[in-house]
Protein backbone atom coordinates (compact mmCIF):
# COMPACT_ATOMS: atom_id res chain seq x y z
CA UNK A 1 0.00 0.00 0.00
CA UNK A 2 1.40 3.26 -0.63
CA UNK A 3 2.13 6.21 2.24
CA UNK A 4 -0.71 7.96 2.39
CA UNK A 5 -1.61 8.85 5.74
CA UNK A 6 -4.62 6.64 6.19
CA UNK A 7 -5.16 4.62 2.84
CA UNK A 8 -5.27 1.17 4.41
CA UNK A 9 -8.31 2.39 6.56
CA UNK A 10 -9.73 4.22 3.81
CA UNK A 11 -8.82 1.12 1.32
CA UNK A 12 -10.77 -0.92 4.12
CA UNK A 13 -14.28 1.29 4.58
CA UNK A 14 -14.52 1.02 0.83
CA UNK A 15 -14.52 -2.94 0.63
CA UNK A 16 -17.16 -2.86 4.11
CA UNK A 17 -20.38 -2.53 1.27
CA UNK A 18 -18.62 -2.58 -1.81
CA UNK A 19 -21.34 -2.76 -4.71
CA UNK A 20 -21.88 -6.05 -6.74
CA UNK A 21 -22.74 -5.92 -10.48
CA UNK A 22 -24.19 -9.42 -11.93
CA UNK A 23 -25.20 -10.80 -14.64
CA UNK A 24 -29.35 -11.18 -15.56
CA UNK A 25 -28.30 -14.77 -15.94
CA UNK A 26 -30.05 -18.05 -14.14
CA UNK A 27 -26.45 -18.54 -12.05
CA UNK A 28 -27.03 -15.40 -10.55
CA UNK A 29 -29.83 -16.98 -8.04
CA UNK A 30 -27.29 -19.58 -6.96
CA UNK A 31 -24.75 -16.72 -5.99
CA UNK A 32 -26.68 -14.38 -4.44
CA UNK A 33 -26.31 -16.41 -1.66
CA UNK A 34 -23.04 -15.51 -1.03
CA UNK A 35 -23.74 -11.61 -0.72
CA UNK A 36 -24.07 -10.04 2.25
CA UNK A 37 -27.80 -9.23 3.83
CA UNK A 38 -29.18 -6.03 2.04
CA UNK A 39 -26.43 -5.72 -0.41
CA UNK A 40 -26.31 -3.20 -3.61
CA UNK A 41 -26.72 -5.22 -6.40
CA UNK A 42 -26.73 -3.64 -9.57
CA UNK A 43 -27.90 -5.49 -12.87
CA UNK A 44 -26.83 -5.19 -16.30
CA UNK A 45 -28.38 -4.60 -19.82
CA UNK A 46 -28.45 -6.89 -22.56
CA UNK A 47 -28.14 -5.19 -26.17
CA UNK A 48 -29.25 -8.67 -27.56
CA UNK A 49 -31.99 -9.65 -24.89
CA UNK A 50 -33.38 -6.23 -24.30
CA UNK A 51 -34.65 -4.57 -21.24
CA UNK A 52 -36.85 -7.55 -20.30
CA UNK A 53 -33.84 -9.68 -18.35
CA UNK A 54 -32.89 -6.73 -16.18
CA UNK A 55 -36.53 -5.95 -15.17
CA UNK A 56 -37.37 -9.78 -14.37
CA UNK A 57 -33.84 -10.06 -12.42
CA UNK A 58 -34.28 -6.81 -10.51
CA UNK A 59 -37.80 -7.18 -9.19
CA UNK A 60 -37.54 -10.67 -8.17
CA UNK A 61 -33.75 -9.46 -6.58
CA UNK A 62 -35.45 -6.54 -4.41
CA UNK A 63 -38.20 -9.55 -3.43
CA UNK A 64 -35.15 -10.73 -1.65
CA UNK A 65 -34.55 -7.69 0.03
CA UNK A 66 -31.52 -6.09 -2.01
CA UNK A 67 -30.85 -2.56 -2.40
CA UNK A 68 -31.04 -3.05 -6.42
CA UNK A 69 -29.99 -0.58 -9.41
CA UNK A 70 -31.21 -1.55 -12.83
CA UNK A 71 -28.57 -0.52 -15.74
CA UNK A 72 -31.25 0.44 -18.50
CA UNK A 73 -29.83 1.35 -21.76
CA UNK A 74 -31.14 4.21 -23.79
CA UNK A 75 -31.24 2.71 -27.15
CA UNK A 76 -32.80 -0.17 -25.86
CA UNK A 77 -36.52 1.44 -25.39
CA UNK A 78 -38.26 1.86 -28.47
CA UNK A 79 -40.64 5.02 -26.78
CA UNK A 80 -41.68 7.06 -24.05
CA UNK A 81 -44.22 4.75 -22.83
CA UNK A 82 -41.86 1.49 -22.75
CA UNK A 83 -39.60 3.49 -20.59
CA UNK A 84 -42.93 4.36 -18.25
CA UNK A 85 -44.09 1.61 -18.30
CA UNK A 86 -40.70 0.11 -16.63
CA UNK A 87 -39.83 2.65 -14.33
CA UNK A 88 -44.06 2.43 -12.73
CA UNK A 89 -42.61 -1.48 -12.47
CA UNK A 90 -39.42 -0.49 -10.68
CA UNK A 91 -40.91 1.98 -8.09
CA UNK A 92 -44.07 -0.46 -7.27
CA UNK A 93 -40.57 -2.72 -6.52
CA UNK A 94 -39.13 -0.06 -4.51
CA UNK A 95 -36.44 0.29 -6.50
CA UNK A 96 -35.31 3.61 -6.07
CA UNK A 97 -31.90 4.00 -8.27
CA UNK A 98 -30.79 3.56 -11.74
CA UNK A 99 -27.75 3.34 -13.30
CA UNK A 100 -28.41 4.84 -17.16
CA UNK A 101 -26.47 4.27 -20.23
CA UNK A 102 -26.30 4.38 -23.81
CA UNK A 103 -26.14 1.01 -24.94
CA UNK A 104 -25.06 -1.26 -27.84
CA UNK A 105 -28.44 -1.45 -29.58
CA UNK A 106 -27.79 -0.63 -33.46
CA UNK A 107 -31.18 -0.08 -33.50
CA UNK A 108 -32.05 2.69 -31.41
CA UNK A 109 -35.60 3.69 -30.95
CA UNK A 110 -36.86 7.15 -29.50
CA UNK A 111 -33.56 7.50 -27.66
CA UNK A 112 -30.63 8.04 -28.84
CA UNK A 113 -27.81 8.29 -25.94
CA UNK A 114 -28.11 8.33 -21.99
CA UNK A 115 -28.52 12.14 -21.70
CA UNK A 116 -31.94 11.73 -23.57
CA UNK A 117 -32.89 8.64 -21.49
CA UNK A 118 -32.40 11.12 -18.65
CA UNK A 119 -34.28 14.29 -19.74
CA UNK A 120 -37.12 11.55 -20.75
CA UNK A 121 -37.26 10.32 -17.12
CA UNK A 122 -37.67 13.80 -15.73
CA UNK A 123 -39.82 14.73 -18.07
CA UNK A 124 -42.58 11.85 -17.22
CA UNK A 125 -42.00 12.75 -13.31
CA UNK A 126 -40.08 10.03 -12.05
CA UNK A 127 -37.49 12.78 -10.62
CA UNK A 128 -37.31 10.54 -7.03
CA UNK A 129 -34.99 8.30 -8.84
CA UNK A 130 -31.45 8.37 -8.10
CA UNK A 131 -29.95 8.23 -11.15
CA UNK A 132 -26.08 6.74 -11.58
CA UNK A 133 -23.77 7.30 -15.15
CA UNK A 134 -20.90 5.75 -16.66
CA UNK A 135 -17.58 6.73 -16.89
CA UNK A 136 -14.02 6.08 -19.13
CA UNK A 137 -10.59 6.47 -17.59
CA UNK A 138 -9.73 3.96 -20.17
CA UNK A 139 -11.34 5.70 -23.04
CA UNK A 140 -14.49 4.23 -25.32
CA UNK A 141 -14.45 2.28 -28.33
CA UNK A 142 -16.20 4.35 -30.51
CA UNK A 143 -16.86 8.00 -28.73
CA UNK A 144 -13.90 10.38 -28.41
CA UNK A 145 -12.35 11.32 -25.03
CA UNK A 146 -13.82 15.18 -26.03
CA UNK A 147 -16.77 13.53 -26.05
CA UNK A 148 -16.64 11.47 -23.33
CA UNK A 149 -15.54 14.64 -21.19
CA UNK A 150 -18.39 16.48 -22.20
CA UNK A 151 -21.01 13.82 -22.00
CA UNK A 152 -20.25 13.97 -18.01
CA UNK A 153 -20.48 17.96 -17.68
CA UNK A 154 -23.75 17.94 -19.56
CA UNK A 155 -25.19 14.95 -17.46
CA UNK A 156 -23.91 16.13 -14.01
CA UNK A 157 -26.87 18.28 -13.18
CA UNK A 158 -29.12 15.10 -12.97
CA UNK A 159 -27.01 12.56 -11.93
CA UNK A 160 -25.69 11.43 -8.65
CA UNK A 161 -22.53 9.66 -8.67
CA UNK A 162 -20.32 8.08 -11.76
CA UNK A 163 -19.63 4.37 -11.90
CA UNK A 164 -15.82 3.90 -13.87
CA UNK A 165 -15.47 1.14 -16.46
CA UNK A 166 -13.83 -1.58 -15.37
CA UNK A 167 -9.51 -0.75 -15.69
CA UNK A 168 -6.62 -2.52 -14.93
CA UNK A 169 -4.20 -0.16 -14.86
CA UNK A 170 -3.87 2.10 -11.48
CA UNK A 171 -1.55 4.65 -13.19
CA UNK A 172 -4.54 5.09 -16.19
CA UNK A 173 -7.41 5.66 -13.29
CA UNK A 174 -5.70 7.70 -11.13
CA UNK A 175 -4.71 10.09 -13.94
CA UNK A 176 -8.23 10.17 -15.10
CA UNK A 177 -9.03 11.01 -11.66
CA UNK A 178 -7.21 14.12 -11.65
CA UNK A 179 -8.27 15.02 -15.19
CA UNK A 180 -11.99 14.85 -14.30
CA UNK A 181 -11.95 16.69 -11.22
CA UNK A 182 -9.91 19.34 -13.12
CA UNK A 183 -12.50 18.86 -15.35
CA UNK A 184 -15.00 20.45 -12.86
CA UNK A 185 -17.00 16.82 -12.21
CA UNK A 186 -17.51 16.81 -8.95
CA UNK A 187 -19.99 13.75 -9.19
CA UNK A 188 -18.91 11.38 -6.87
CA UNK A 189 -16.54 8.33 -8.07
CA UNK A 190 -17.79 4.60 -7.58
CA UNK A 191 -14.35 2.70 -8.42
CA UNK A 192 -15.02 0.11 -10.94
CA UNK A 193 -12.86 -2.81 -10.31
CA UNK A 194 -12.74 -7.01 -11.55
CA UNK A 195 -13.90 -9.27 -9.33
CA UNK A 196 -12.27 -12.33 -8.82
CA UNK A 197 -12.62 -14.74 -11.95
CA UNK A 198 -10.57 -16.94 -14.25
CA UNK A 199 -8.12 -14.56 -15.89
CA UNK A 200 -8.51 -15.88 -19.71
CA UNK A 201 -12.48 -15.14 -19.15
CA UNK A 202 -11.47 -11.58 -17.71
CA UNK A 203 -8.81 -10.71 -20.47
CA UNK A 204 -11.51 -12.23 -22.81
CA UNK A 205 -14.22 -9.70 -21.55
CA UNK A 206 -11.94 -7.54 -21.55
CA UNK A 207 -11.33 -7.35 -25.46
CA UNK A 208 -15.18 -7.34 -25.83
CA UNK A 209 -16.09 -4.39 -24.21
CA UNK A 210 -13.34 -2.75 -25.55
CA UNK A 211 -10.58 -1.85 -22.75
CA UNK A 212 -7.98 -1.16 -24.99
CA UNK A 213 -5.37 0.73 -22.74
CA UNK A 214 -5.40 -2.09 -19.78
CA UNK A 215 -5.05 -4.54 -22.75
CA UNK A 216 -2.20 -2.77 -23.76
CA UNK A 217 -1.02 -2.40 -19.99
CA UNK A 218 -1.22 -6.51 -19.52
CA UNK A 219 0.65 -6.56 -22.84
CA UNK A 220 3.36 -4.48 -21.79
CA UNK A 221 3.89 -5.84 -18.19
CA UNK A 222 4.25 -9.33 -19.68
CA UNK A 223 5.34 -10.48 -15.83
CA UNK A 224 2.47 -9.44 -14.72
CA UNK A 225 0.41 -11.43 -17.45
CA UNK A 226 2.50 -14.19 -17.08
CA UNK A 227 1.84 -14.34 -12.79
CA UNK A 228 -1.80 -13.54 -13.60
CA UNK A 229 -1.76 -16.90 -15.91
CA UNK A 230 0.58 -18.73 -13.58
CA UNK A 231 -2.49 -18.21 -10.89
CA UNK A 232 -5.40 -18.77 -13.61
CA UNK A 233 -7.31 -16.05 -11.40
CA UNK A 234 -7.67 -13.10 -11.39
CA UNK A 235 -8.09 -11.09 -7.95
CA UNK A 236 -7.84 -6.94 -7.37
CA UNK A 237 -5.09 -7.48 -4.64
CA UNK A 238 -2.27 -5.42 -6.62
CA UNK A 239 -5.04 -2.81 -8.20
CA UNK A 240 -5.70 -2.10 -5.12
CA UNK A 241 -2.75 -1.97 -3.89
CA UNK A 242 -1.81 0.87 -6.58
CA UNK A 243 -4.91 2.52 -5.92
CA UNK A 244 -4.20 3.54 -2.08
CA UNK A 245 -3.40 7.27 -2.37
CA UNK A 246 -6.30 8.11 -4.67
CA UNK A 247 -8.75 6.03 -2.88
CA UNK A 248 -7.58 7.94 0.57
CA UNK A 249 -7.33 11.37 -1.17
CA UNK A 250 -10.54 13.68 0.10
CA UNK A 251 -10.53 15.81 -3.60
CA UNK A 252 -10.82 12.58 -5.40
CA UNK A 253 -14.27 12.22 -3.81
CA UNK A 254 -13.78 7.80 -3.86
CA UNK A 255 -17.40 7.20 -2.55
CA UNK A 256 -17.44 3.03 -3.38
CA UNK A 257 -15.86 0.41 -4.79
CA UNK A 258 -18.32 -1.53 -7.76
CA UNK A 259 -17.22 -4.64 -8.78
CA UNK A 260 -17.62 -6.35 -11.86
CA UNK A 261 -18.48 -10.09 -10.50
CA UNK A 262 -19.27 -11.75 -14.04
CA UNK A 263 -21.64 -13.75 -11.20
CA UNK A 264 -18.70 -14.92 -9.25
CA UNK A 265 -19.74 -13.69 -6.26
CA UNK A 266 -18.81 -16.71 -3.92
CA UNK A 267 -14.94 -16.08 -4.84
CA UNK A 268 -15.07 -12.93 -4.68
CA UNK A 269 -16.53 -12.90 -1.03
CA UNK A 270 -14.25 -15.23 0.00
CA UNK A 271 -11.30 -12.76 -1.05
CA UNK A 272 -12.81 -9.53 0.18
CA UNK A 273 -13.18 -11.19 3.94
CA UNK A 274 -9.87 -12.62 3.59
CA UNK A 275 -8.60 -8.76 1.72
CA UNK A 276 -10.98 -7.00 5.25
CA UNK A 277 -8.81 -9.21 7.79
CA UNK A 278 -5.82 -8.51 6.51
CA UNK A 279 -6.22 -5.10 6.57
CA UNK A 280 -6.73 -5.61 10.40
CA UNK A 281 -3.48 -6.55 11.00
Amino acid sequence: MRDRPGSSEAVRSLFLEPKFEVLPFRSVFDQVEFLPRAATVTVTASPSKGMQPTLEYSTKLAERGFEVVPHIAARSFADRGELANMLDTFAAAGIGHLFVIGGDSTEPGEFPDGLALIRAIDDLGHRSFEIGIPAYPDGHAFISNETLRQDLKDKQPHASYMTTQMCFDPDVISRWVAAVRTDGITLPIHLGMPGVAPVRKLIGISAQIGVKTSARFLARNRSLLGWLLRRGMYSPDRLVQRLGDVIADPAAKIEKVHVYTFNQVEPFEAWRQDWLTALER
